[in-house]
């Protein structure tokens, strides 16, 4: 069986509007079953695909931060 999680994911949301998105996001993290981590993770690669340097260099603060905070 050949299944692609990637484009399995991108076309469970490729017509989603902003506020669709926004609720899987939250829906994702709320959850907190690892499960939906894949799909969080494709999410972000398109982010991070469509960033430039700046956005992602922004972005890496925020998750050095994070993952410092978590840490604590």
């Amino acid at each position: 069986m050949d299944l692609n999680l990637r484009k399995a994911i991108l076309a469970n949301v490729s017509d989603n509007s902003q506020e669709e998105l926004e609720a899987t996001i939250v829906d994702a993290i709320q959850s907190g079953e690892e499960k939906m981590l894949p799909g969080l993770g494709v999410l972000f690669e398109m982010i991070w695909q469509q960033s430039d340097e700046s956005e992602k260099s922004d972005m890496l603060q925020l998750l050095e931060r994070g993952v410092q905070h978590v840490g604590a």
